[in-house]
């Protein structure tokens, strides 16, 4: 497929204004299909991200004081753009990032039904009056928009990944400003100027590019941001976290996974292969909730392996703007580099690789879609998250041992599960360390759910009602006369 969007050099957004960086510096961006330099993206110095933080200074002070009712109003507009828009920006995301046309499009759809709901849930954060206990005195309980918001999302969900964030921070009055992945950072661009389309006030919104550790440490450090929410690894993560707890900064941190899949002994196989193998592969496997160590029982395990070989093997790898390809290249060479060196661990250490395993092709960032057996408990790819195109499974006598299994390791922000019975589905509720659970279905993370995780994979929500209540302070006020 020839695409008929060009790719663009992005630039910076400051006060609603599109700039190259003070300097000139650019990064260049790469097809990862190719690995040709499509384009490049402005390096921000410091004295761009004093000025991005001076608008959203002023940008706050305008829409904490904008009406609920309008702040929903331009929400709703911008997913409205978002959809008209779709196609374009979503062969944006496909050049930069890799991933089949169709899931990029499915990416943004999925982002503007999320702007919607936020916009609407704004509406509804409420105070309340608290019953007094003399009858001269008043008492209020105020939700009041925390400050202005630094954001870090990454490459995987360009666009998901920030509207995640970006829709509760307006829907509760806050400013942001977006640190977007330097990989992937025209889709990025395109959903901001959706917002400013759609008359989001200057300074409201901004958006950098550059070295993310400096811009990080500058920002959290800064005294005009108030709270910091970051997706991305859990060593990042730690780091990022401990800067805000310095600072006194309300965090939010969706970090890393390695998610289990339990397959009991009573589970619809057929039905388990399905829906696991899919969403595995979704993304090349570049998806932190993606399934990943498969713990079958015993008693189903050869027609639980035999089924996903077979799904693998007649997966469609090659560039996703060509129709025909059901997995696109991984994001970059170093996930490559990550999926080889797994491998090499893991065969070393007595596993098998019953499918794929290797890189395909010389050109582009290609890697098969890949099954390993067997594994030690003590292979890296049994501890480390792949983020790639890789399940690792191994047989288990008993659901104890599967929970014990999936419960072992420091990560817990998703898990599947396939079962027939309602008390192993309890039984898995109840004692599985995770976030985010998934009994016999894909994780379909809805806007209206919360989306996060425990242990190391973070703390703090994504999504429903809960995800409001970080960019908010609470405060009280008591009244009385004299």
């Amino acid at each position: 497929m020839t695409t008929t969007t060009a790719y663009p050099h992005v630039q910076l957004m400051i006060n609603n204004e599109w700039r190259a960086a003070k300097g000139g510096a650019v990064i260049p961006v790469h097809n990862p299909a190719t690995g040709d330099v499509i384009g490049s993206v402005a390096h921000a110095t410091i004295t761009d991200l004093d000025d991005a933080l001076a608008a959203t200074a002023k940008g706050f002070e305008i829409w904490k004081n904008t009406p609920a009712n309008k702040r929903a109003e331009t929400m709703r507009a911008a997913a409205a753009l978002l959809r008209e828009r779709t196609p374009a920006i979503a062969e944006l995301m496909t050049l930069e990032q890799g991933k089949p046309l169709a899931e990029a499009k499915a990416e943004l759809g999925m982002s503007a039904e999320i702007i919607d709901w936020f916009a609407e849930e704004g509406r509804r954060v409420y105070g309340r009056i608290v019953p007094p206990r003399m009858a001269n005195v008043q008492q209020m309980v105020l939700k009041e928009p925390v400050g202005p918001v630094a954001a870090f999302t990454p490459w995987n969900f360009p666009v998901n990944q920030i509207v995640r964030k970006l829709s509760a921070a307006l829907a509760t009055g806050c400013s942001m400003i977006v640190k977007a992945p330097e990989e992937t950072p025209a889709s990025p661009a395109e959903l901001i100027k959706v917002f400013m389309d759609a008359g989001v006030p200057a300074g409201v919104i901004g958006l950098v590019y550059g070295d993310p550790a400096e811009i990080s440490s500058y920002l959290i450090a800064h005294p005009v941001i108030r709270k910091i929410t970051f997706t991305g690894s859990t060593p990042v993560g730690k780091q990022l976290a401990a800067l805000a707890g310095k600072h006194m900064k309300r965090a939010t941190m969706e970090l890393g996974g390695h998610a289990p899949v339990i397959v009991a002994a009573d589970a619809n196989v057929a039905h388990a292969i399905k829906i696991a193998a899919a969403f595995k592969f979704r993304n090349a496997g570049q998806v932190c909730i993606s399934p990943t160590r498969f713990l079958v029982d015993e008693s189903v395990r050869e027609e639980f392996v035999a089924g996903f070989l077979a799904y693998a093997q007649k997966l469609t790898v090659g560039s996703g703007l060509e129709a025909a390809n059901a997995m696109g290249p991984l994001a970059n060479p170093r996930r490559v580099t990550a999926m080889q060196q797994l491998t090499e661990d893991a065969v070393k250490r007595g596993a098998t690789v019953a499918a794929g395993g290797e890189r395909i092709g010389t050109a582009g960032n290609f890697f098969a879609p890949t099954l390993i057996l067997d594994a030690p408990l003590d292979s890296d790819v049994f501890n480390t998250e792949p983020f790639g195109p890789m399940a690792v499974l191994r047989s288990v006598k008993t659901l104890d041992e599967a929970i014990a299994e999936a419960n072992r390791l420091p990560f817990g922000l998703s898990a599947y599960a396939f079962t027939s019975s309602i008390k192993t589905a309890h039984q898995l509720s109840s004692q599985m360390q995770t976030g985010m659970l998934w009994i016999n279905q894909p994780a379909m993370p809805w806007p209206e759910l919360p989306f996060g995780g425990v242990k190391d994979s973070g703390y703090g929500s994504e999504g429903g009602p809960e995800a409001l209540e970080s960019y908010l302070n609470v405060k009280t006020v008591a009244m009385t006369s004299v």
